[in-house]
């Protein structure tokens, strides 16, 4: 028997079928009508869970740096102490990201601009603190490293891994467990060549 958490809530279902649209066709050239549609609605029947498109945008946009920063902050806390293991437990949240929710990536990089200014800052917020969260995890594993250049390489490290929506469609990639594990061992090889 299926749970409530086993299922996707309807909400959650117009969030990821508008995030698939919006990274298709932009956000723009995707109507309410078609959103709906794609979850057996009426677009009008939309109105119930949210305002328009753009209350969407916002959610999918604040909701994945927010679940980013949590992850982030949940893998540090459950994590031994051992600054190798925290790592890996911070490539790994990211890598599921990178490799599960790729139309929000190119959402982001497409539609942020879009979004208020006040939730275009709340994304950047977020953001920052995710960053903050690795560079001081990676400056742990390498002291050395001072945090402008732990900072560049934890961005530089992201955009490998924020590249998944341009490995070709998702078939086409060797295998979720194979393309995650090489993922994993390139942005372990960025880090290694910044901390010699």
């Amino acid at each position: 028997m299926a749970t409530r958490t086993d299922a996707p809530t309807r909400r959650e279902q117009i969030l990821k079928e508008a995030a698939r649209l919006f990274a298709e066709r932009g956000f723009h050239g995707v109507g309410v009508d078609e959103i709906g549609a794609a979850v057996g609605i009426s677009g009008p029947g939309l109105y119930r869970h949210f305002a328009g498109k753009d209350a969407m945008l916002a959610e999918l946009l604040v909701g994945i740096s927010g679940q980013l920063l949590t992850g982030g902050k949940r893998r540090v806390a459950e994590a031994d102490g051992n600054p190798e293991a925290v790592l890996d437990s911070l490539i790994e949240g990211h890598i599921d990201f990178a490799l599960d929710d790729r139309p929000l990536i190119t959402l982001h990089d497409r539609e942020l601009d879009r979004l208020r200014d006040s939730d275009r800052k709340l994304v950047r917020q977020l953001q920052r603190q995710y960053v903050e969260l690795w560079v001081e995890v990676v400056r742990d594993l390498y002291p050395g490293l001072s945090e402008p250049t732990a900072r560049s390489a934890v961005h530089s490290v992201f955009g490998l891994l924020n590249s998944t929506p341009h490995l070709g469609r998702p078939g086409s990639l060797p295998g979720r467990g194979a393309t995650a594990e090489l993922l994993h061992r390139m942005a372990r090889g960025a880090f290694a060549a910044v901390g010699e």
